[in-house]
């Protein structure tokens, strides 16, 4: 083999070591929004729901993200215990967002019963070492000031427990507000999800930069 050959061979070698360095550090950093109609984006085209709007931002941010779509309309606590571990098994997100709890207010379930099953998910999720980042809810006035009190604490107290982040309420600067959601004045429309976006972000910060580090 003569010394131009030679040459030529080490270069490519290190031409291809690069683009496989290069992969290995543009690797998506893939979060799993894991929810009810609010992660689903109910009532609302695809790309201006929760999972596109902020995967869209996160990567105008500069940050190399994939926001996969874990969120069905109309589910529970209970629902979402049912199908976690399956979701699951299809692949390991870095982190999960978990916001469940809506619909259990709504439907008056116990908070017991709540707490249990956000307890089994945050188990869940902690045995396979997924990083989570607790979306908290605010139950709805009528249900009565005891209720309220007991299914408000679940989020805070939880997330405490097993050392996940918590964003205190999905809906902050949202809820309530006529301008910002649909008419059925439960679900987000476009800007309202933009909202929640952009209030959210900071939280997520933190698991970004350390998959960066």
């Amino acid at each position: 083999m003569n010394i131009t050959k030679t040459i030529k061979l080490f270069a490519l070698f290190l031409l291809f070591s690069t683009i496989k360095v290069q992969s290995l550090v543009a690797e998506d950093f893939t979060i799993l929004a894991f929810g009810d109609s609010l992660t689903a984006g109910y009532g609302l085209p695809p790309e201006q729901g929760f999972t596109h709007q902020l995967e869209q931002e996160l990567k105008r941010l500069g940050h190399n993200v994939t926001v996969i779509n874990g969120g069905v309309s109309g589910d529970t606590t209970s629902g979402g215990l049912a199908r976690l571990e399956w979701l699951l098994s299809a692949g390991r997100p870095d982190l999960v967002i978990l916001e469940l709890g809506a619909n259990d207010a709504l439907r008056g379930i116990t908070p017991e019963i709540t707490r249990a099953n956000m307890e089994r998910m945050l188990s869940i999720l902690e045995q396979a070492k997924i990083r989570t980042l607790v979306a908290g809810m605010i139950a709805p006035p009528n249900m009565g000031d005891e209720y309220g009190r007991e299914f408000n604490r679940i989020f805070p107290e939880l997330s405490k427990k097993y050392n996940d982040g918590l964003y205190p309420f999905f809906l902050e600067g949202v809820a309530g507000n006529p301008e910002l959601n649909q008419s059925d004045a439960i679900h987000p429309n476009s800007d309202g999800v933009a909202v929640i976006v952009k209030n959210i972000i900071p939280y997520i910060s933190e698991y970004l930069q350390n998959f960066a580090g």
